[in-house]
């Protein structure tokens, strides 16, 4: 009898592999025998909270699916395991890929491959999905097609690879003792990067007893990449603390959820994180003195003993809506000077 988070990720199986070679029925009927009736949706901005099957599936995959006709996901992590809290989740991050034919969300297509970064966290009871959490990494599709209109991102933008030892598709039998221990050393990890700056300056983090020299800190398009400690601080770290020194702060607010399977670990929460940009210099973004609130699903893989790789999607569209910068409307400003930009509907044919 195998244990239930090795049976976690064999539920969703079939799901993946209807979203390998995309069949749109299929979906909706997969979903259909693996979710419960009320199961919630969260998807990142400007989709929002859906609730059923039918309902997510014609919001979020009927355009997507338009816009790309040979749609296919590609799995690079799937992981699973219980939370301290009791709960259990499967992880799974990836990209979608195929041709860009159509206009997505008024992105302007380009008739070439695109690829569109995911990370997916499934809440599971009595072998029923009953929540999604995920980030669709859209602004990295406005950048491929040359109509991202925010300010530049500081680290390198690229397309972010799955794990270097490839074995983030991580197999069975759950290893209770080491998924424990792999979540356990993240939330240390994390524990001591929030002591700067509140306790003292960065020798407080302690990163060179958590972090390996060279790990890789894979940020979301619009703020980028990152390798070793010195890239992750100076292309994301600093203008992200200077901005906003009150991260943290808020833990009534916020909820969030560490798991652990083998070498791997995750977190999601809906949001996990409020603080108030307070200064500027973070994503060109003014120093509006807003409390907002975050959401960011990661992973993490740990290697020797050390963080290596670091998975990172934060829902910055959602970020920048509640600060009232229309993103999109920016976009379709952009995009005016286009060959087919429709004028009366703002998007482009």
């Amino acid at each position: 009898m195998i244990d239930r988070h090795t049976d976690h990720k064999a539920l969703i199986a079939p799901l993946r592999a209807t979203m390998y070679d995309f069949d749109l029925e299929a979906l909706r009927t997969t979903l259909h025998d693996i979710c419960a009736p009320d199961v919630v949706f969260h998807l990142a901005f400007p989709f929002g909270t859906t609730v059923g099957v039918d309902a997510f599936v014609d919001k979020a995959f009927v355009p997507l699916l338009r816009a790309i006709p040979d749609l296919e996901q590609r799995d690079f992590i799937t992981m699973a395991g219980p939370t301290p809290e009791g709960q259990d989740w499967v992880g799974c991050g990836g990209n979608y890929c195929g041709t860009f034919r159509v206009p997505w969300l008024d992105i302007p297509a380009t008739g070439h491959i695109v690829h569109l970064r995911f990370h997916e966290f499934y809440r599971i009871v009595d072998r029923r999905i009953v929540e999604m959490q995920a980030i669709w990494d859209i602004p990295e599709v406005m950048m491929q097609a040359g109509a991202w209109p925010m300010t530049p991102s500081l680290g390198r933008e690229w397309h972010v690879p799955g794990p270097a030892t490839n074995d983030g598709m991580v197999p069975g039998p759950h290893d209770p003792a080491k998924g424990a221990a792999t979540c356990h050393q993240i939330i240390d990890a994390l524990s001591f990067l929030k002591k700067h700056p509140s306790e003292g300056g960065p020798e407080v983090m302690q990163m060179d007893r958590f972090w390996h020299p060279r790990m890789m800190w894979y940020g979301p398009s619009g703020i980028g990449s990152g390798r070793g400690i010195d890239g992750f601080r100076k292309w994301h770290q600093i203008p992200f603390l200077n901005a906003m020194p009150d991260r943290g702060l808020y833990l009534d607010e916020i909820e969030y959820h560490f798991f652990g399977d083998r070498n791997y670990a995750a977190v999601t929460g809906w949001p996990d994180m409020v603080q108030t940009i307070t200064n500027g210099g973070w994503l060109g973004v003014a120093p509006v003195g807003q409390k907002i609130e975050m959401r960011s699903l990661d992973f993490w893989r740990v290697e020797n003993g050390l963080i290596r790789e670091n998975w990172v999607l934060v829902d910055l569209l959602h970020m920048y809506d509640q600060i009232g910068v229309d993103v999109f409307a920016r976009m379709r400003e952009f995009n005016k000077a286009r060959v087919g930009f429709d004028p009366e509907t703002g998007a482009t044919v």
